[in-house]
């Protein structure tokens, strides 16, 4: 095990860049999540460490990176790093065969965010514009399972036949300093009665990450449940999401510890009370939600919009400098070609905003199949 070298860390992204998704992983139960635009293999874990090896940030930040050097470093670091390849493709040259025949493809996205609170993880589902804003997910029990045909995923096609799709490289820019994007697959979601006090029962069920065998593609394991407020804000009442259940990475039915929500929590925002919380904590020993079950409130609320989200972590995308592009390398960093499965729906949460100002994100992902 190799922990990273934490001051070359705070000099690439910034101290308070790398508190933000320490304090975010405080918690965490899953696996190691990538982080992308890191020269090396550098994965935040649970218990707020990071590990792997950081081949950056021995004397520059990651904006005199940018505008100096990246050319000539990456080169060179491609170059050491070339038969680096992941799941997909038999070398670095076979990536560059697949892409150039045509099995490349550009996903773009351009999202401005709601006002949110210093802290707090705010959902860009609900907002646009492109991909389009997603609308409130549908009633229980059924709920939704989302695809990259609904709408607020973002767009691409799926490989053919047996190929499989990765992530290989991405662009992207932040209007405010500091904020930490999670990319992740939008599994199932379900609109919570929240003028009630009754358990609500959930029949529905993701189609991805299903697998309860350890080591599998899809295995359940990491999956996350959080607690969003869709398009209308909560009344002004204390709450808690409590017997709520669910099923384990393994299948086995659980019961999920009670969650603090928040009164009158606006739009967009997690109904989540403990700052930096950005998934709801389960039971002792699990370490993955493969279905919801059940749904509970404490309180009946009169009015607000709440969509019960079960999700995949792909991996943080952080963005320590306003308005400067920040680079997202797939092959030699953490993010190591993951794995994009067909029908995903791609969304993004922000992770414990800095400020409560609105951010506005443009950019793009490349995708290759092979």
């Amino acid at each position: 095990m190799v922990f990273t070298h934490s001051q070359r860390l705070e000099r690439w992204l910034g101290k308070e860049q790398v508190d933000t998704i320490s304090q975010a992983m405080k918690d965490w139960y899953g696996p190691p999540i990538g982080i992308a635009g890191i020269p090396g293999n550098v994965w935040a874990v649970k218990g707020g460490d990071f590990q792997g090896r950081i081949q950056c940030g021995e004397f520059v930040h990651v904006l005199d990176f940018i505008a100096s050097r990246w050319k000539r470093i990456w080169r060179n670091h491609t170059r050491r790093m070339r038969c680096q390849a992941n799941t997909g493709f038999a070398s670095l040259s076979d990536l560059i065969a697949e892409a150039t025949a045509g099995k490349r493809q550009e996903c773009f996205f351009f999202k401005t965010g709601a006002t949110g609170v210093a802290g707090v993880t705010n959902s860009l589902w609900g907002v646009g514009s492109v991909p389009p804003a997603g609308a409130n997910a549908s009633n229980a029990p059924s709920g939704d399972a989302p695809t990259k045909a609904t709408l607020g995923a973002l767009y691409f096609e799926n490989p053919s036949g047996t190929d499989t799709l990765h992530f290989v490289t991405g662009s992207t820019l932040a209007s405010v300093a500091g904020n930490t994007l999670l990319l992740y697959d939008r599994i199932f979601q379900v609109n919570k009665t929240m003028n009630s006090t009754a358990p609500e029962e959930v029949t529905g069920v993701p189609t991805r990450y299903q697998s309860t065998t350890p080591g599998a593609p899809d295995f359940a394991g990491g999956n996350f449940l959080f607690v969003e407020v869709g398009g209308t804000a909560l009344a002004a009442t204390a709450h808690n999401w409590t017997e709520c259940r669910y099923i384990d990475e393994l299948g086995n039915p659980s019961i999920l510890p009670s969650l603090t929500g928040v009164a009158s929590a606006i739009v967009r925002r997690l109904d989540h009370a403990v700052a930096g919380q950005w998934f709801a904590p389960l039971a002792d020993g699990d370490f993955g939600i493969k279905a919801l079950t059940q749904m509970q409130c404490s309180a009946a609320v009169a009015t607000g919009v709440i969509n019960f989200v079960i999700g995949h972590p792909l991996c943080f995308m952080p963005h320590p400098v306003a308005n400067l592009v920040f680079l997202l390398d797939g092959i030699n960093t953490a993010f190591n070609l993951v794995r994009i499965f067909p029908n995903a729906a791609l969304g993004f949460l922000e992770i414990s905003k800095p400020s409560t100002t609105a951010t506005t994100y443009t950019g793009s992902i490349t995708l290759v199949s092979g």
